[in-house]
């Protein structure tokens, strides 16, 4: 009973994110209720199977460590971006793809992490970050183009929510502090149900039990650019999992190996190309879980293992996903703000350790952030460019990535003026 009690407390803290990023990516690219229903269901399915793929270990995959898995929400912007351009199918050949990539560079991918120093990865996350905002402010006025956009319920409703999270963080700490962000789904969901705008036709609809189906959204289609810009959110993520790989061995008192973070990389690799297939997501660490390990001092991985279990029973019922779909747009536009918000502030957080370090640091954030913000809000910047360079600069996370990464190399990795290498 203890373990199931543990269990389900790790259930609660990654809930939220888990629900959140395929509300946000269906409603982005237009989903109906029923395929909206399935998607949220799948993703919790989905985060149970990756979740088991890492914490168990042999030879070729799996960490070994009580980790929790979820959809990273650096692949959000991208994955909207990549449908909107692409369609649907384009998403999940790109999720396919990078996921196999990964799995064949995983060996070789410790020797690749010097590429992706915190001035590039904090860059990359801060850029995704500040894309993701507008997605949150239209969904504060209740979802761009609806009649009732900006009304004073939807404002009220989503900066209620906003509020109803800074003041659970602010005056909590521990536990609910980490599930501030359901507690603000569930209480402005509340309110909403009072004021009589909740509409629970997707419950009705929804049946109890499903079986899930490969490639129920579509047949996945390849295309160079949406591949290269998954690839680099994977690696970008795998960079994140191995401080989560790092932070957990050092709570666990077990030494971390390459092998480890080899079959790490793996893991994470096979479980986006199964999420591929089954109409999901690429899969990462989730880090408040961690937190959650270090709080509550149990490091056990049956407990991981049982909220594994717990989430890939509720994939199999679709009536329980269907409950997050009744969330309001302008309350999970107030969660959106902080939640994304937090994005930004993790992505400043790595780069506010660089910065100070040297001016060429300030130049590489500068550029790459200004060149990833600007494509993303002038898309035809470089609409005459021929098309097989279009796959660089056609989207402003893929182009701010490759900024930083090349002027890191000039700036910190090619020898200076000296004959010495800086990094």
């Amino acid at each position: 009973m203890k373990s199931t009690l543990l269990g389900f407390q790790h259930l609660l803290a990654m809930y939220a994110g888990a629900v959140i990023v395929p509300l946000i990516v269906g409603e982005a690219i237009g989903l109906n209720s029923t395929q909206l229903t399935y998607l949220v269901s799948i993703d919790i399915l989905m985060c149970g199977v990756a979740t088991i793929l890492q914490i168990m270990t042999n030879r070729f995959f799996g960490v070994g460590l009580p980790v929790v898995l979820g959809c990273t929400f650096t692949a959000v912007s991208p994955m909207i971006a990549i449908g909107d351009e692409f369609g649907i199918s384009a998403i999940y050949g790109a999720i396919i793809a990078s996921g196999l990539i990964i799995v064949l560079i995983s060996r070789f991918f410790g020797k690749l992490v010097k590429f992706f120093p915190p001035v590039v990865t904090g860059s990359v996350v801060t850029i995704i970050g500040i894309t993701l905002i507008p997605v949150a402010m239209n969904n504060m006025g209740g979802g761009q183009g609806v009649a009732d956009f900006g009304s004073m319920t939807n404002v009220g409703l989503s900066f209620g929510t906003l509020l109803f999270i800074i003041l659970i963080y602010r005056f909590s700490n521990g536990f609910l502090r980490a599930i501030s962000i359901l507690l603000g789904l569930v209480a402005g969901t509340v309110v909403a149900i009072i004021l009589g705008v909740v509409d629970f036709s997707a419950v009705t609809d929804a049946s109890m039990f499903h079986i899930v189906q490969p490639f129920f959204l579509g047949v996945p289609t390849f295309h160079w650019s949406p591949i290269l810009t998954m690839t680099l959110v994977a690696m970008v993520s795998l960079v994140e999992s191995t401080g989560v790989y790092f932070a957990l061995g050092d709570i666990c008192d077990k030494d971390i190996k390459r092998a480890d973070l080899e079959k790490g990389y793996r893991a994470e690799g096979l479980a986006s190309v199964i999420g591929g297939i089954f109409s999901a997501f690429p899969y990462t660490t989730f880090s408040q879980n961690v937190g959650l390990v270090q709080m509550s001092g149990v490091k056990s991985r049956k407990v991981i293992l049982i909220t594994a279990v717990m989430l890939i029973s509720l994939g199999f019922m679709p009536k329980i996903a269907a409950v997050a779909i009744i969330i309001p747009k302008a309350v999970l536009g107030g969660a959106m703000v902080a939640m994304f918000g937090m994005v930004i502030s993790q992505g400043i957080k790595m780069l506010s350790k660089v910065i100070v370090e040297s001016q060429e640091n300030a130049m590489v954030i500068a550029c790459s952030i200004g060149i990833g913000l600007g494509v993303s809000v002038v898309p035809n910047l470089f609409a005459q460019l021929p098309t097989s360079l279009q796959i660089f600069t056609s989207n402003g996370i893929v182009a701010g990535s490759l900024t930083a990464i090349m002027l890191n190399i000039l700036f910190n990795m090619l020898p200076s003026k000296k004959g010495k290498v800086v990094q």
